[in-house]
């Protein structure tokens, strides 16, 4: 089949693969999943769910009232086993459509240097993220309309100029690619895109180019992955403290072009607060300010153009950022409050008196009681406190339901007297809304454990049980309201879908600032018995997009850190007004006319994305 371009197209070329392939990282991380292949929840020949691996807190342990949990909460049962497959099909890779004269030009001018590859599992690899909807096409052989045809590993800035001129003359079209983590359909190749798409890979784009003690910057590839950005530079005795629940997989360059933020952020501050000058390329060339100060006055700051673009105004190749002394002490907590107003109330002091540790998080009673199913002795946060008759002294005397607590967990950082300190005038505000230290060790529990709560997702899914989370930002006067409204509306609008079984709707608390804070939902749901023909993907996508009306709703940000992709586009407009969405569109045609950079994020270039929606409802 021909192909819309300036060059000659045609879906096959003599030679589609380098002789070289880096490694992959396909080989570590599961192809259908989340995360290493060599971590997953199982259910055991005991019967009993276990963590497999060696890289994490769970590693070989049994969870034993995990099961029970999941079967009894969410009705699923042993049953319904729903295993995934092991292999893509192959029948459903669709051949790739190839630009013969991009082809040779790139051979020519880069193929000595230049990884390449048009194999199924490399395209498939690069061809997808991590929503529920792109996991589910995995596990079911790998059915997507449309994938990458060819994939590239650059391995400096001078290779991606390259690669972005050629695509410039031969009119092919670029998706960068960093750590595939992306929940927003950002990776998704438009399924109308009739020119030859390449997936850029920045994974070989992964040293620290230097590192400046006298500034506290570091200049580094884009293409780093969170956790070995952060190991190389704690050689050094440095860190960025940007620390995002993917850091084990995302990378730095991501982090920007979705202004991404940290758990730690309190500290350290966001992606936008550590940066201090981007390098991108972009089809009109490379786009960069000429001085590396720490702040400048001149018109609107070029870097928050290349931030949230999402890959598509080009390639962020270099980022200088800034970088702290690694702290001297680091020290878990964790409280437990009465009921989640008193939580929040407390962490909104906290905020306000600009005493904040590190990271504060705060779960509600559902994710509280879920925490207790998650411990691998039989003694969650609760079962701790017997010792010394706490358990009674919370129950009993303080007044605590069980079926109303919460908790928060908290990481201090800094100098040993800081640590100190901070956490006196935490505990001390705590207090004042009822709230009762629970121990380091849960902290540290509640704090590692979220680096492997995606990986529950895979388990879930073996059980006929589907499960997403998505986030918000919202002001403090209606961070109760909105978490209680859009909790009642997952559960209405799944016994509006005919979903039989009630799902289990959480949220937290997971970033505080001076007018609000980031809130995170999690729901679940069995989709075993559902409506006769139902599918079940479908069903949760017109249940998490009512739950968008209703976070929109109640004052709630279309996104806090997760960034628009293609999944969020509808309401861009509600979100940015038409004027915004107007800028954006200009930005983008004067530094990408040609939609080099076509992958249809953010703003679509047609209305194909509104419409796959439209044919969901």
């Amino acid at each position: 089949m021909a192909t819309e371009g300036k060059g000659d197209t045609a879906t096959t070329a003599t030679t589609t693969s380098s002789p070289t392939i880096p490694l992959h990282r396909q080989e570590l991380l599961k192809w259908q999943g989340w995360g290493y292949r060599d971590s997953r929840f199982f259910i055991n020949s005991n019967g009993l769910i276990e963590f497999s691996g060696s890289r994490y807190l769970l590693s070989g342990h049994v969870l034993p009232r995990l099961k029970d949990w999941m079967f009894s909460k969410l009705n699923a049962s042993i049953d319904n086993y729903s295993p995934s497959v092991q292999e893509p099909n192959p029948d459903y890779i669709q051949e790739p459509i190839l630009n013969n004269s991009f082809i040779t030009d790139f051979q020519s001018t880069l193929g000595s240097t230049v990884q390449y590859s048009a194999d199924m599992n490399d395209r498939l690899f690069h061809g997808h993220g991590h929503t529920l909807e792109e996991i589910w096409k995995l596990r079911n052989g790998g059915k997507f309309e449309r994938l990458p045809d060819w994939v590239v590993w650059p391995r400096s800035h001078s290779d991606v100029e390259k690669i972005v001129r050629l695509a410039v003359k031969h009119n092919i079209c670029l998706i960068p690619f960093g750590g595939g983590t992306s929940v927003t359909w950002a990776l998704l190749c438009p399924t109308n895109e009739k020119r030859m798409i390449v997936s850029v890979d920045t994974s070989q784009m992964n040293k620290i180019l230097y590192l400046d003690e006298k500034n506290l910057t570091a200049r580094i590839q884009s293409g780093i992955i969170g956790q070995d950005l952060e190991r190389e530079l704690a050689k050094k005795g440095y860190c960025t403290g940007h620390e995002p629940d993917s850091m084990e997989f995302s990378s730095l360059g991501g982090w920007v072009a979705t202004r991404a933020s940290g758990m730690k952020k309190n500290v350290y501050g966001n992606i936008e607060d550590l940066v201090v000058h981007v390098t991108m390329v972009t089809a009109k060339g490379t786009i960069e300010k000429s001085c590396l100060g720490p702040r400048q006055s001149i018109g609107p700051d070029i870097n928050h153009v290349i931030m949230g673009s999402e890959g598509t105004l080009g390639i962020v190749t270099e980022v200088t950022m800034k970088i702290r002394p690694l702290p001297a002490s680091k020290k878990y907590g964790s409280i437990v409050f009465p009921d989640f107003e008193s939580g929040v109330a407390c962490l909104r002091e906290v905020a306000r008196l600009r005493s904040a540790p590190a990271s504060i998080r705060l779960l509600d009673n559902e994710q509280f009681l879920f925490g207790q199913a998650l411990s691998t002795d039989n003694k969650g946060m609760l079962h701790s406190l017997v010792d010394n008759m706490k358990k009674l002294y919370i129950t009993k005397i303080k007044g605590f339901d069980i079926n109303r607590m919460c908790a928060a967990t908290l990481l201090f950082e800094g100098t040993t007297n800081e640590v100190n300190q901070r956490e006196k005038f935490v505990y001390d505000i705590a207090q004042k809304y009822n709230g009762m230290p629970a121990g380091e060790e849960n902290g540290l529990k509640g704090y590692t454990l979220t680096f492997m709560i995606a990986y529950l997702r895979d388990i879930g899914l073996d059980y006929r049980i589907v499960a997403e989370s998505f986030e918000t930002s919202v002001p403090w006067d209606r961070v109760i309201d909105l978490c209680r409204n859009v909790k009642k509306r997952i559960i209405t609008e799944c016994e509006k879908q005919g979903v039989k079984h009630p799902p289990f709707s959480s949220c937290r608390v997971t970033q505080t600032y001076d007018a609000g804070a980031c809130v995170y939902f999690y729901f679940v749901m069995n989709y075993n018995d559902i409506r006769q023909g139902g599918d079940p993907v479908h069903i949760y996508e017109l249940v998490e997009e009512a739950a968008r009306d209703e976070v929109l709703a109640n004052g709630g940000s279309l996104s806090h850190h997760h960034g628009v992709g293609k999944i969020r586009t509808k309401w861009i407009k509600q979100a940015v007004s038409d004027l915004g969405v107007g800028t954006m569109k200009s930005i983008k045609e004067y530094l990408d006319p040609d939609n080099i950079f076509g992958s249809n994020n953010l703003i679509p270039e047609s209305d194909e994305v509104n419409e796959h929606l439209k044919a969901k409802l």
